[in-house]
C-alpha cells in the first residue's frame, strides 16, 4: 500500500491534476499549486486539531504527543516525515490538495482494522475454490458513508492503543457482545487475544492530503476450526447498516483502501487466490 490516493470525489474542491512521475516530493514540481481545503467543521470539533495557525497549537511531529501517535510506521519500523513550513508532508507524496481534509488530525490519523476471518465449510468440510484452494471468509460491514462492503475499523482515541480500537471498533460496528450468552462472550474473550498484526502504515485512502493522511493497524483474528465465530451474532451498528460474512473472491467489491489489507491476508493464509 504505497500509492497516493487522487480521488477527488471525497472534497467540493478539484484536485490538481497530478502526474504519476511528480508524485514524490524528491522529484522538483515548480509547477505545483494544489487547492487547499479543511472542513470548516473541524475548527469546533472536539475530537480534532486546532488549524494549524492556531498559535496554541503546537504539535510533537514524529513522536507520541500527549497521548496522540503522530509518527508514521512502516510495519513496525518508525519512518519520519518532513515539516516544512509548520506542515507535515504525506510521506508517500503529493495528493494534489493541501490542507487537512476531512481528517481530525495534521499528519498521520491512526486507525485500527479488525479482520476475523475463517474457512467457508460445507457439512464440516472446507469449500474449495476453482484452484483447489480453500475459500475464506471474513467479517464485513456495510458503511453508511460509501454504501461499499469494508473491514470493521475506525480512528484510534487519544491514549488508546490500536490493538484496543481495534476491536472496539468491531464490537462497536458488527457484534454486540451483551447479546451473546455469558460462556460465548467468555470464549470469545479468549479468542481475540490471539490476533495477529498483518499490516500497520500507510493507507491509500480518498481523504489522504498533502498535509493529513490515515494509517491503521490491521490485525487478524483467524479461527482455523470455526468453533470460536460460530456462535458469533452478526449485528451491524453504528457506522455500519449491515454485516455479513463475505468470501474472498476475485470479483469481491469491498471499499478500494481495503483490498490491500485482504491482499496481505491471503498471504498469511495462502487462500484460494
Amino acid at each position: 500500500m504505497n500509492a497516493v490516493c487522487r480521488k477527488s470525489a471525497v472534497y467540493p474542491v478539484e484536485r490538481f491534476a497530478l502526474p504519476d512521475d511528480k508524485v514524490l516530493w524528491k522529484q522538483p514540481y515548480p509547477d505545483y499549486t494544489p487547492p487547499a481545503y479543511s472542513a470548516p467543521y473541524l475548527n469546533t470539533a472536539p475530537w480534532a486539531d486546532p488549524d494549524i495557525s492556531d498559535s496554541n497549537f503546537k504539535p510533537k511531529w514524529n513522536a507520541e504527543d500527549n497521548g496522540i501517535d503522530r509518527r508514521s510506521f512502516d510495519n513496525d519500523l518508525v519512518i519520519p516525515y518532513d515539516v516544512v513550513d509548520g506542515y507535515p508532508l504525506n510521506p508517500n507524496g503529493r495528493t494534489g490538495l493541501k490542507g487537512r481534509g476531512r481528517l481530525g488530525r495534521w499528519g498521520p490519523n491512526h486507525a485500527g482494522d479488525a479482520i476475523v476471518s475463517r474457512w467457508k465449510t460445507k457439512n464440516g468440510q472446507k469449500e474449495l475454490s476453482t484452484t483447489g484452494k480453500p475459500v475464506l471468509q471474513f467479517i464485513a460491514i456495510l458503511r453508511k458513508d460509501c454504501g461499499q462492503w469494508a473491514i470493521p475499523g475506525g480512528f484510534v482515541d487519544p491514549k488508546e492503543a490500536s490493538s484496543s480500537a481495534v476491536l472496539r471498533e468491531l464490537f462497536e460496528e458488527a457484534i454486540d457482545m451483551k447479546k451473546l450468552s455469558n460462556e460465548v462472550q467468555e470464549a470469545l474473550r479468549s479468542f481475540f487475544k490471539c490476533g495477529k498484526q498483518v499490516y500497520k502504515g500507510y493507507v491509500d485512502d480518498p481523504r489522504n492530503t498533502d498535509n493529513a493522511w490515515i494509517e491503521t493497524t490491521a490485525i487478524n483474528f483467524h479461527d482455523d476450526s470455526g468453533s470460536n465465530t460460530e456462535n458469533i451474532i452478526l449485528d451491524a451498528r453504528d457506522d455500519a447498516v449491515d454485516a455479513a460474512w463475505i468470501d474472498i473472491v476475485p470479483e469481491m467489491s469491498i471499499y478500494p483502501p481495503h483490498y490491500a489489507l485482504i491482499e496481505c491476508l491471503k498471504k498469511i493464509h495462502e487462500s484460494s487466490l
